[in-house]
This record gives C-alpha cells, sequence and structure tokens, in this order.
C-alpha cells in the first residue's frame, strides 16, 4: 500500500512538473507569438512589411495621416515633416519624419508603430522604414528618416475595411541602450577632449 501510494505522488508531482514547464515555455513563447500573430493579421493595427512596392494600382484614393510621439523620458524631439498624403490605393507613397537630439549626449531610440484604424493594418505594408532599427543620434544631431509604404489593393475586398477612408500611421519613439559602437566612440570622444 505504501509504494501505491508512493506512485501515486510521484505521478502527481511529475504532472505537476510538467504543468509548470509547459506554462513556462508558453510564457516564454508569448511574445513571439503575439507579435507574429499581429504581423499576419494586421491586429492591433500592426502594419506589414513587404519586400517591394506594389504591383497594382488602383483608382481609388485613401488619405494617410502621420503622427509623432516620444515616450515621456525620451529627450528628442520627433515630428512628421508632412501631416497628411492622399494617394491611389496600391500607389508607393514616401513619407519623412525628422528627429532632433537636443542634449550634450548621444542618444539611442527605437520606434514603435501602428496604425488606424485597426482593420486597415494588414494592408499597411512598409517597404523601407527608419522603425526597423534603432537609431542614434549625436549630440544637436538633426535627421530626416523615410518611411517607404503603400496600401494593398487587398483592403478594398475585406468587409470591414473597404470602406476605410483615412488611415493614420503613428510613431513613438523611446530610448534605448547606446549600442556598443555608440558607446565606444562616445567614451573615445571623451577621451579626446581629457586635459592631463
Amino acid at each position: 500500500m505504501a509504494f501505491r501510494s508512493l506512485d501515486k505522488k510521484t505521478r502527481t508531482v511529475a504532472g505537476l512538473g510538467g504543468v509548470i514547464v509547459f506554462m513556462g515555455a508558453m510564457s516564454w513563447a508569448a511574445i513571439p507569438l503575439y507579435n507574429w500573430f499581429c504581423a499576419v493579421t494586421g491586429y492591433g493595427g500592426t502594419t506589414g512589411v513587404a519586400e517591394a512596392g506594389s504591383d497594382a494600382v488602383l483608382d481609388q484614393t485613401i488619405k494617410v495621416r502621420f503622427d509623432a510621439n516620444t515616450e515621456a523620458r525620451m529627450p528628442w524631439e520627433f515630428r512628421p515633416m508632412e501631416r497628411e498624403m492622399e494617394l491611389k490605393i496600391g500607389e508607393d507613397g514616401l513619407a519623412y519624419y525628422e528627429a532632433y537630439n537636443p542634449t550634450d549626449r548621444p542618444v539611442a531610440g527605437q520606434a514603435g508603430y501602428n496604425v488606424a484604424p485597426f482593420t486597415a493594418g494588414a494592408y499597411f505594408e512598409k517597404v523601407q522604414c527608419f522603425c526597423f532599427n534603432e537609431q542614434v543620434l549625436q549630440p544637436g544631431e538633426r535627421v530626416e528618416m523615410p518611411v517607404y509604404f503603400y496600401v494593398d489593393p487587398e483592403i478594398v475586398e475585406d468587409r470591414d475595411a473597404k470602406f476605410t477612408k483615412t488611415i493614420t500611421l503613428s510613431y513613438t519613439f523611446y530610448e534605448i541602450d547606446l549600442p556598443d559602437a555608440a558607446k565606444q566612440a562616445a567614451l573615445g570622444e571623451d577621451s579626446d577632449t581629457t586635459v592631463n
């Protein structure tokens, strides 16, 4: 009888251990799976990424508005250089954002983005975007950053998104740690200015 109860306890402990391992694995995979789901479906206003521009252009037009924000601790000034543009669905668009670092130190940033309405996210395709990479601005540096995009003509077939007249592309820049190369450059500049 002691053997049977030990066997049952061992199975219970093994089962609980398996549940804990499974839950840990699912927690670890949740963010990549969610990001993949959003990228595929456009859920939450996540945009698509295209290898090249569109191969079809419709006569129907759509307006694209541009929005820029910075996270509370991000010291940059960040704005769209053009507030909106109207283009044909499927036509390639090129817009620029401007960022300025008013501080006396290098600042690295990464842009998060989405589109509104969310139903249009799956049809807003970025070919090239500053948001794909981290950006480093030196003290006093001002840059223009391009976004090359199009609205996929398949939007007119979607029962929810086909009535969309305006899409808002919104970016928020967050400060991140400086990449190692930028840290080394900043340290090198500091050491050059040191007086012995």
